[in-house]
């Protein structure tokens, strides 16, 4: 990537605040926007460098004297599923994700805030009106999409089905990265969450991506344990990503 000293990004540092996955820790982030004619190219080296994208800004955290937020991505080409996730994607089989353009629609966000007043009433994201929702979806300026999943119409009907689920995706030079999902709760047995990462898997392949993104892994913060299901994966290390166990 060639870019002018006008387009370098530059980087800002965030003020100190509680930490949301460890108790009594501070968190501090830097961050960057994505914006300009190489916004792209951009977001994909800075995915490859551990930043997560929100919006039109990227950012990673660099926290003092702490370094458990892990960027965490899948290697496709090499994934195997296991016989629990074999039954989700039989489980899942009416199910059809549809690529849609990153534009925010009521029905997304009706499912999106019934899903956080379930799943994460007590998040900062709780209390998102259709305006922020819709600024997360649209305010951006890199290859992202919305993939919506419905059951597939039976008996012939021509009806859309009602929205089950949805993520936010980014596609970068290398992967997919999965921004942010979000499902039906009442659809707790069909595991939703575990299918879309499946379904983003077999989507990286058949577009030839050697990864899947999936953001931040904190050892021990129960909300993130499902991150250390897919294997084989890697973990970005300070001397690059390397292949993990965990």
């Amino acid at each position: 990537m060639t870019t002018s000293d006008k387009d370098e990004p530059q980087f800002f540092l965030t003020a100190p605040a509680p930490c949301p996955y460890l108790a009594e820790r501070l968190e501090r982030k830097v961050f960057t926007y994505l914006v300009g004619p190489y916004s792209i190219e951009k977001n994909t080296v800075l995915t490859q460098s551990g930043f997560r994208r929100s919006q039109n800004i990227a950012y990673r955290p660099v926290c003092d004297g702490c370094n458990a937020c892990v960027s965490v991505r899948i290697v496709v080409k090499d994934f195997i599923q296991d016989k629990t996730m074999k039954r989700i994607i039989k489980k899942n089989r009416e199910l059809v994700g549809q690529v849609c353009p990153p534009k925010a629609t009521a029905e997304q966000y009706l499912l999106f805030k019934h899903y956080l007043e379930i799943r994460h009433d007590d998040g900062g994201m709780s209390k998102m009106t259709f305006q922020d929702y819709q600024m997360m979806v649209e305010d951006t300026e890199v290859e992202t999409s919305l993939i919506e999943y419905r059951r597939k119409p039976s008996n012939g009907e021509d009806d859309k089905a009602g929205l089950l689920a949805g993520a936010l995706t980014d596609k970068v030079e290398d992967g997919l990265s999965m921004v942010y999902s979000f499902f039906s709760p009442e659809e707790k047995r069909s595991s939703l969450g575990v299918f879309m990462i499946l379904d983003h898997i077999e989507r990286a392949k058949r577009l030839g991506l050697p990864y899947v993104y999936l953001g931040y892994w904190v050892k021990g913060a129960r909300k993130m344990n499902y991150k250390s299901h897919y294997h084989p994966q890697e973990h970005l290390t300070s001397r690059g990503w390397k292949l993990t166990k965990e």
